[in-house]
């Protein structure tokens, strides 16, 4: 698939944006994929999607390894929180095709109005951990969080990043940093899941995905270094700016501000 280098050098940037995003309080998707749309508009839908996945699971791979390495994040919580998010992926995946696609637009602006209300609206909300469960309490909620976002991942995708972190901070109690620090090894799963269905199609544009892996993993460094540096305040705003441009953008999009 032949790609000019004017358009090439647009999709670097946005995967740059993407990963960057994606490494603080997730989301990257909502500008990764429709740069992917607009830049390759004789590929197929999976291949879109397939690309779309190589870059970002790139770019999780090292921004999860930098919050794995400086935050070191309880296992106990984000080893079963992966291997729900990886299965919950699967199953979303195969139940990606019953959903119709006029649907998707609506259902992500209606879950990202709720979250980004309720943070807005209980301004302590992340500064401290504060676990709301205990052992194996603790456990299931961890495993619920990754089975449902997990699906949805599979199923419809953007913002999956930003809901793990909601489900982390908003129910199970961590600060921003700590549930952004678990929610880039959840969506690392999640896109590895992905990514190997994506594989076995041999749908992935490879020349396009890696190049754009390659910016989003910049990206990805960068957003969790500044993260982790700057703390769970700056997250928790970062967190409120991301989702309510998301709003903005698809709320536009839905009632044909732009296209």
């Amino acid at each position: 698939m032949e790609i000019s280098n004017e358009v090439l050098a647009w999709l670097l940037l946005a995967s740059l944006g993407a990963g960057f995003v994606d490494a603080v309080v997730g989301g990257g998707g909502l500008i990764q994929l429709p740069a992917l749309l607009l830049g390759m508009p004789h590929a197929t839908p999976v291949q879109v999607l397939a690309t779309n996945k190589l870059a970002s699971f790139c770019g999780t791979s090292v921004s999860a390894a930098t919050y794995a390495r400086r935050v070191r994040p309880d296992p106990r919580t984000f080893l079963p929180l992966m291997a729900a998010a990886f299965a919950g992926s699967v199953i979303g995946a195969f139940g990606a095709s019953h959903i119709p696609k006029e649907a998707f637009d609506p259902i992500v602006l209606v879950v990202l109005v709720v979250v980004g209300a309720y943070v807005v609206a209980k301004p302590s909300l992340g500064e401290t951990t504060a676990l709301r469960f205990e052992g194996r309490a603790h456990t299931l909620a961890a495993l619920t969080v990754g089975v449902v976002v997990g699906v949805y991942d599979g199923a419809l995708g953007p913002g999956t990043g930003s809901f793990f972190v909601f489900g982390l901070v908003g129910w199970l109690g961590y600060n921003f940093l700590e549930g952004s620090a678990k929610a880039r090894l959840a969506n690392w799963a999640t896109n590895l899941a992905a990514l190997s269905v994506f594989f076995v199609q041999d749908a992935i544009v490879w020349h396009v995905g890696l190049l754009m892996g390659l910016t989003n993993m910049v990206g990805g460094y960068v957003g969790a270094r500044t993260a982790i540096g700057r703390g769970a305040a700056f997250v928790r705003v970062f967190f409120v700016v991301v989702v309510s441009g998301f709003v903005v953008r698809i709320g536009g999009e839905l009632i044909g501000l732009w296209g």
